[in-house]
């Protein structure tokens, strides 16, 4: 009976080392996908929607979030290359962030200057930060001196702050920094951006008025209820012909950042490089109660 006693405790050990085992192997795979500029991984699948943020469900969500991308692109006749993920964190702790950076992605982004700055100097150096929210000319400096690894601002919507933010860049000594022009395509109010009727003018002074930007293309924020959202698509991108044709620019060197995380499939489908993906991987925003 000893020598029975002694065997099954092999096989258990035997087991957890296969599943160990297996683990790792996955993890090895999903890492070296995802090293890639857009990432692609054959694992998960649509539940990453529901995933909660708890150990482990972050990276499991992100490598389902690859899997849609590279589905998306192959249905549009891309190449998942073509785009890139950026994991919007927003309230979530830094566990959750390493998480995602432990499963190989290296693409991060964040809506509000305090959240990014307070979370950037406990990450890893080589993460490239894409601040994605509207910025007030008195937080650029704090941004951008906060975050030495600040990759990209997606959401410059004016002349004021493109010139501030180009002084701050120059006073900082930074090396030009990439930007996004912010084009409101619903025509909503209560949403950030210029207006497509002046994208190309806005384009031209970042361009010509701007050195130490870098024009890197547009973003838009679709409308919440998603019915307009193939409308929104379709206004970016015919507002990236204008520019491009307007401007003698390659359609290749300007970005369009659209989609986040319940219409990335269908923005990745209508021309998106860039999307924006936040609760699908990390879940629902937390919000602190405030002290009564």
């Amino acid at each position: 009976s000893r020598s029975i006693l002694i065997r099954r405790r092999a096989d258990r050990f035997c087991g957890r080392c296969a599943v160990s085992s297996r683990s790792s192997e996955a993890s090895h795979r999903s890492a070296t996908a995802t090293a890639q500029v857009g990432g692609s991984s054959s694992a998960g699948g649509p539940d990453a929607m529901s995933a909660p943020a708890v150990e482990g469900a972050a990276a499991a969500a992100f490598r389902s979030v690859l899997a849609r991308v590279h589905q998306a692109a192959e249905r549009s006749g891309r190449s998942p290359e073509q785009v890139r993920v950026v994991a919007v964190s927003k309230t979530k702790p830094e566990s959750l962030v390493r998480q995602v950076y432990d499963a190989g992605h290296r693409f991060f982004g964040e809506n509000y200057v305090q959240e990014i700055v307070e979370k950037a100097p406990q990450l890893p150096v080589d993460i490239e930060w894409h601040f994605i929210g509207n910025l007030q000319r008195n937080k650029v400096k704090s941004l951008l001196a906060g975050v030495p690894n600040l990759h990209m601002i997606e959401s410059v919507d004016d002349e004021k702050i493109a010139n501030h933010v180009d002084r701050v860049v120059a006073n900082l000594g930074r090396k030009p920094l990439k930007v996004l022009v912010q084009v409101n395509t619903s025509g909503e109010e209560s949403k950030f951006g210029v207006d497509p009727s002046g994208c190309v003018n806005l384009v031209r002074h970042v361009k010509l008025g701007c050195p130490n930007l870098i024009f890197s293309g547009l973003m838009t924020i679709g409308m919440l209820d998603y019915s307009s959202t193939p409308e929104n698509f379709k206004t970016l991108s015919n507002c990236r012909a204008e520019v491009c044709k307007e401007l003698e620019i390659p359609e290749e060197q300007c970005e369009l950042s659209m989609g986040m995380s319940a219409d990335f499939e269908q923005a990745i489908e209508m021309g998106s490089t860039n999307v924006r993906i936040g609760s699908t991987i990390f879940g629902e925003r937390e919000y602190k109660k405030k002290d009564k």
